[in-house]
C-alpha cells in the first residue's frame, strides 16, 4: 500500500472522530440567497445547506440542485430589481427637473 494513501487514510479518520467528539465547525462556503447558504466544515469537509424551516440539511445532490435554480432566480431578481431601480432613479430626476420654477428673492 502507498504510504501517503494510509497517512490520508489516518488524517481523515482522526478529522472524523475529532468531529464527533466536538461537534462540527461550519464555514460558510457558498451564499445561495440572503437567508440560504451552503456550508462545509473545515474538519471533516462534511457539507450543509439550510432547508426550507432554516435549519441544516446534508447538502445531497436534490439539494445542490435546488439550490443552483434559488440562486439563478435570486440573480435574476437582483438584476431586474437594481435596473427598475435605476430606471425609477432617472425618471424622478427629470420629473424634477421639469417642474422646477426658479425662486427669486
Amino acid at each position: 500500500m502507498n504510504p501517503s494513501r494510509v497517512i490520508t487514510k489516518f488524517n481523515s479518520k482522526v478529522k472524523s472522530i475529532y468531529c464527533s467528539f466536538f461537534g462540527h465547525q461550519y464555514e460558510v462556503s457558498k451564499k445561495i440567497t440572503y437567508h440560504v447558504k451552503e456550508y462545509k466544515c473545515t474538519h471533516c469537509t462534511a457539507q450543509m445547506t439550510t432547508n426550507g424551516k432554516g435549519g441544516l440539511t446534508a447538502l445531497t445532490p436534490k439539494y445542490k440542485e435546488i439550490n443552483s435554480v434559488l440562486e439563478r432566480i435570486h440573480i435574476n431578481r437582483m438584476s431586474k430589481k437594481q435596473v427598475k431601480q435605476d430606471k425609477t432613479f432617472v425618471t424622478a430626476n427629470n420629473a424634477a427637473l421639469l417642474n422646477f420654477t426658479p425662486h427669486f428673492s
